[in-house]
């Protein structure tokens, strides 16, 4: 009998196990012919005696295993079914280690009942509480957390348990290094994000620490990717951001120096007065919770899935400023074939998921074009000079939230080695800049970036239009712009309507049919068109009172990009086929060749909204890179794939193992991939969308793809 068939159809997993332990565990399994069927059933390690397997029990066996195997505890130290007394209540606690000295008092309790966590960590530290045991252990099989009870009111995570011939102490002192996170990763090895160690944190401490939740868990996130990329270049250092046993205070000490040294390293974050503000009690809980997650990874996805909870938890996506998803990211990227000569910009950057994406995309290039792989530390190790150039002089990244602006500064800052050219600016509203570079406070911050993106300008004195060759961006969809100063800029908020007149004015050109929208555009005023019906109308141009973000956003990037610029844009599913948004389409298809439309799928940017979005690339005419043509062929393409369920919890690929069961999909670096077709993952997923453009790209002798064979 298999034990992944008992627990089938349950909330429990084996994943925590290794094959030994389950094949033991299977070898023992005994059948009984009852009433109901075959029953399995298990001698058990504790009590002695035959015990009926039901996924619980199954769970706690394997465990009573790793406590033996892993740890050393003696089966005469434990106890299963530990009563546990509340008062006239009385409740069993799953696995009891009782303390090597005081045999009767309770060291370890293990919460096997409850399996999801939050449950298991409730009715856990009530059984902590009320035996007084220092350490708690919630599992099922798939997850597991390790808590020391410091006083009633807050457990700590901690980073395991101690062996049998260990005190407690000997855990919380012991000194770590880069080579010990890597390995004893919370995220990996207890199968946690950091969303989940954030959702803890604010249910244990934050939300009851009268601070801003963004703002301090932002500052803690910022110290230990200061302290990880420390200890990365130097191995040999012991981590600081860890409590080694010292009191509240001096642990609030040592972080708040460590918190100045980042600040200091990354300018343009935090302001050089900024403090930690949670209590030594909170701030204790918080870095026990953290320590022994590794954020630098061979992606930085563990950072942004952390901050694009915090972003959109602290504005409420009320500007409909929604995170793209990575591996739409990576699509893109993908199907653009940014090079390190070219200069790229995302004018509505968020936490700067595209920016970030391009510099791997160019940094990966530039490592295999001296023969070096990427590692499983990619975003932490130092690269060669070409990789930092690239960054502080060819990205770059604009956004009008203040928030989103910090956080992609921090991302880019660490790949720029302590430069970036992330600015706060409205890019709709071009014409405010130079009161923003006025001001001292911006200029202080954003002056370095400001001077490079000042040169790539087309006219010294304008804003306006500059010389990028890629942009990628996903503008904000909700909300529509108002103000009369900023629309008055742009042709796309103009709508044209043809009056009729009764014979065309001597000396007027007459053309035939109605104009397209950019032909009405350039009409200066004496032509006129004779309709189908013989009859004479004259174009007039009207200026909107209101306009979609997205629509003003198509029209503001196609100034930033030169002659044979190409552009990848997310944008509602509508403005490709609704009849309203034929403008927008003559004025694209006039200013631009079509490269291609991605149809995302639905579930996409779910939770925050269930738009329905599609991708479109396109390259900017001109007479080298892309000449005019008026006929040509586009590359069409619609992802199957959901990626995310109805909920917006992500979908995970699963492979087999040699005995057949379902397993994880895990990629080189051990971490999940997510079920997509839009690309190949790592070479473990099969071709998709990007990788069937770039065929179509090649044939179409496209000028980013005529010597660039797709990189996989």
């Amino acid at each position: 009998m298999k034990l992944v068939d008992i627990i089938k159809e349950s909330e429990y997993e084996l994943s925590l196990f290794s094959d030994k332990q389950i094949s033991e565990l299977e070898n023992k399994i005994t059948e009984r012919q009852t009433k109901k069927g075959v029953e399995f059933y298990i001698t058990c390690q504790v009590r002695k005696k035959e015990i009926k397997l039901t996924p619980e029990e199954v769970v706690r066996q394997l465990y009573l295993l790793v406590l033996q195997q892993d740890f050393g505890y003696p089966v005469s130290r434990m106890e299963l079914e530990y009563e546990v007394t509340f008062g006239r209540e009385k409740k069993r606690a799953d696995i009891v280690i009782f303390d090597k000295q005081q045999t009767t008092s309770p060291f370890i309790i293990v919460e096997l009942k409850k399996p999801k966590l939050k449950d298991g960590k409730e009715q856990l530290k009530s059984y902590c509480n009320a035996t007084g045991a220092p350490i708690g252990v919630w599992s099922n099989g798939r997850q597991i957390s390790y808590y020391h009870r410091k006083d009633p009111n807050y457990f700590e995570d901690l980073s395991g348990i101690p062996r049998a011939d260990q005190k407690l102490s000997d855990i919380l002192s012991e000194r770590w290094k880069i080579a010990d996170l890597i390995k004893k990763d919370k995220l990996v090895n207890e199968r946690k994000s950091l969303k989940d160690l954030i959702l803890e944190m604010e249910d244990e401490v934050l939300a009851g620490a009268g601070v801003d939740v963004f703002e301090e868990v932002f500052k803690l996130i910022f110290t230990k990717l200061f302290d990880e990329m420390e200890s990365g270049r130097k191995p040999d250092r012991n981590l600081e951001f860890r409590n080694y046993g010292d009191t509240e205070t001096e642990l609030k000490d040592k972080l708040q120096a460590l918190f100045d040294k980042a600040k200091d390293k990354w300018q343009g974050v935090f302001t050089d007065d900024a403090k930690i503000l949670l209590t030594p009690s909170h701030l204790s809980v918080c870095v026990a919770s953290l320590q022994d997650v590794k954020l630098f990874n061979s992606n930085l996805d563990v950072v942004d899935e952390a901050f694009e909870y915090l972003i959109n938890k602290s504005s409420k996506g009320e500007k409909g400023q929604y995170f793209t998803p990575r591996y739409v990211i990576d699509m893109c990227v993908k199907m653009l074939n940014p090079t390190a000569e070219e200069k790229m910009i995302d004018t509505a950057a968020g936490s700067c998921g595209f920016p970030v994406h391009t510099i791997f995309h160019v940094w990966e290039n530039i490592l295999k074009s001296k023969g070096l792989n990427r590692s499983h530390l990619f975003t932490l190790e130092e690269k060669p000079a070409e990789c930092t150039d690239y960054v502080q002089n060819n990205v770059f990244a604009i956004d009008f939230d203040e928030k989103a602006v910090r956080v992609a500064r921090t991302l880019n800052l660490i790949a720029g080695d302590g430069q970036t050219n992330v600015m706060h600016l409205n890019t709709l509203d071009y014409e405010r800049w130079e009161e923003n570079v006025k001001d001292e406070n911006w200029s202080d911050t954003y002056s370095e970036g400001w001077k490079k993106l000042k040169k790539l300008r087309n006219d010294k004195n304008s804003n306006r239009d500059f010389n990028f060759d890629i942009i990628m961006a996903n503008p904000p969809f909700a909300g529509d712009v108002k103000e009369s100063r900023i629309l008055a800029k742009y042709d796309l908020s103009r709508t044209v309507s043809l009056e009729k007149i009764k014979n065309a004015p001597a000396g007027y050109k007459v053309v035939t049919g109605e104009p397209t929208f950019p032909e009405a555009l350039n009409n200066n005023g004496e032509t006129v068109c004779q309709m189908s019906d013989g009859t004479f109308r004259k174009t007039k141009l009207k200026q909107a009172s209101n306009m979609s973000r997205d629509i003003l956003f198509v029209e503001r990037n196609l100034d930033f990009l030169k002659p044979g610029g190409r552009m990848a844009i997310v944008l509602p599913q509508g403005r490709f086929n609704n009849s309203s948004d034929k403008a927008l389409r003559e004025y694209i298809a006039d200013r631009c060749r079509i490269l291609a439309v991605v149809g995302l799928h639905g579930n996409v940017f779910k939770p925050h909204t269930g738009t329905k979005t599609s991708v479109l690339f396109v390259q900017k005419w001109d007479e080298k890179l892309c000449p005019k043509v008026e006929d040509y062929n586009i590359f069409f393409a619609t992802m199957q794939e959901p990626s995310k369920d109805n909920s917006g919890d992500k979908i995970y690929r699963n492979t087999t193992d040699e005995d057949g069961n379902n397993i994880p999909l895990l990629d080189s670096h051990g971490h999940l991939i997510v079920k997509h077709d839009l690309f190949n993952h790592d070479g473990l997923t099969g071709d998709g969308i990007a990788e069937a453009f770039a065929e179509f790209a090649k044939k179409e002798q496209l000028s980013f793809f005529v010597d660039a064979p797709l990189t996989k």
